[in-house]
């Protein structure tokens, strides 16, 4: 492969900036631009050494920095590396760069040093996910498990699939194969139990996908409630800021107001609706339309009622509405009573017995984050999520253990209904090479270029 360079940090002034090199010659490219003081060459440095020097784009000095050199393979693409560490500035650190191509590199493209990682047996497909979500993480949840994927958690439970979907089809073939050897016996009792035992293994995969999803994605969250119940107020205190107009005025939020926010280590992308009543406004009508069909794509529905009025006509549309889509769809609601700081005159009765247990806030109050936190993570089971664990963090990783599972299930199917051993082991053939895209052994170029389009340009 080419050797190539990217600056591997943010494009903004800052103290430092680096610019990575790697491959067969990135050693040769660091002596053309990068000067030690001491006077030894880059090339001739120890792996994991570092070194202070002066950077050169041919005879013109551009800056004064460290350089970190790694040997094959010894390094995190497998290649030879070097790191050149100068002062973060915008221009200085394009010029370094352009300074590197001059001297023999190429640019690197999207993801290709974590790609180049992949291809020398450095990581698997899923850990090399890992590090996008790594990269990408806004809460604590998503941090500790993608540094678990990172370690292998994912690949080891596959591979532990693998290896029993590789034993049973080995036995297939060594008594096709060898009928007069002391082969033992495929029998139709050992070969359910073998794959009833894949098959809880997948399926248990595929249990946590939600989970997994959820700690990747954030949880889509609509706050809803009639005008002035404190939809706002409670979306202001969430984020942290005022995001949305807080008025006495009704129909103030005509629009759906989003924020992505970290709340106790569960990200949620909170969206304050426009209030739900019958608008004579043209432009609040369009809020309420908009907010209707967000209300239909959020994981979480937050509630608003407020303690201090009874519940009104608008309230009891907001319930049936709820009710509808609780019983429709895959929904978490929970009911928030706000204001419960002053005197009660809502029937609480009347929504725990539409919408469950309720959650008592005010939202003038800061540790009504705290009592959300709390309820959502309960209601989402992100409680007894555990970060160690493999977990199936995206649609690509889902739909591999789709495929293994359907293969197996058919393989059982199989069995039970008498069919032979050799169109068994085709079925189990199917299911391994699933369970090998997931990882990226079996997978194909067009799979993996897919996957790290995601990634950074430096990584």
């Amino acid at each position: 492969m080419s050797t190539v360079c990217a600056i591997a940090t943010p494009a903004a002034v800052g103290g430092i900036s680096v610019i990575r090199i790697s491959g067969e010659k990135a050693h040769e490219v660091a002596d053309k631009v990068f000067r030690p003081v001491s006077g030894r060459l880059p090339s001739e440095l120890e792996g994991y050494r570092a070194a202070y020097g002066k950077i050169y784009d041919g005879g013109e000095r551009l800056d004064d920095g460290v350089i970190l050199m790694f040997r094959s393979p010894h390094s995190y693409t497998g290649e030879d590396v070097a790191e050149i560490s100068c002062h973060g500035g915008i221009y200085v650190t394009r010029r370094v760069l352009t300074a590197c191509i001059k001297a023999g590199a190429e640019p690197a493209a999207a993801g290709e040093f974590t790609k180049r990682a992949l291809l020398n047996g450095k990581m698997s497909l899923t850990q090399a996910e890992a590090v996008a979500d790594i990269i990408s993480a806004q809460g604590g949840q998503l941090l500790a498990a993608s540094n678990n994927q990172r370690e292998g958690a994912l690949y080891r439970r596959a591979e532990s699939a693998a290896e029993k979907i590789t034993e049973i089809s080995a036995y297939i073939s060594a008594w096709i194969d060898y009928p007069d050897d002391d082969t033992p016996t495929v029998t139709e009792e050992w070969l359910a139990k073998k794959l009833t035992s894949v098959k809880s293994e997948l399926d248990a995969l595929l249990a946590g996908y939600d989970r997994g999803r959820l700690i990747r994605e954030g949880i889509s969250c609509a706050i809803v409630g009639k005008p002035n119940v404190g939809k706002s107020t409670l979306m202001n205190l969430l984020a942290g800021e005022q995001r949305s107009i807080v008025s006495d005025i009704e129909g103030t939020t005509r629009d759906v107001v989003e924020e992505t926010i970290n709340l106790g280590g569960t990200v949620l992308r909170l969206a304050d609706c426009a209030g739900i009543r019958e608008a004579s406004d043209e432009v609040e009508k369009i809020g309420v339309e908009i907010m209707l069909k967000r209300l239909e794509r959020a994981d979480l529905v937050l509630a608003v009622f407020d303690a201090s009025r009874p519940l009104s006509e608008e309230d009891f549309s907001l319930l049936d509405r709820l009710d509808r889509l609780k019983h429709a769809e895959k929904k978490e609601i929970v009911a928030i009573i706000n204001k419960c700081d002053l005197d009660e005159k809502l029937d609480r009765r009347e929504l725990e017995n539409r919408l469950g247990n309720t959650v008592d806030i005010s939202a003038k109050n800061s540790s009504a984050a705290d009592v959300l936190s709390r309820e959502i993570n309960s209601r989402f089971g992100l409680n007894e999520l555990d970060t160690n664990a493999g977990y199936l963090a995206n649609e690509r990783q889902r739909s591999c253990i789709t495929r293994a599972a359907r293969a197996v299930n058919e393989a059982l199917d199989g069995v039970l209904a008498g069919v032979t051993p050799d169109a068994i082991g085709v079925m189990l053939e199917q299911a391994l090479d699933a369970v090998y895209e997931l990882s990226g052994r079996r997978a194909s170029d067009e799979v993996i270029d897919q996957v790290f389009k995601r990634f950074c340009v430096g990584k």
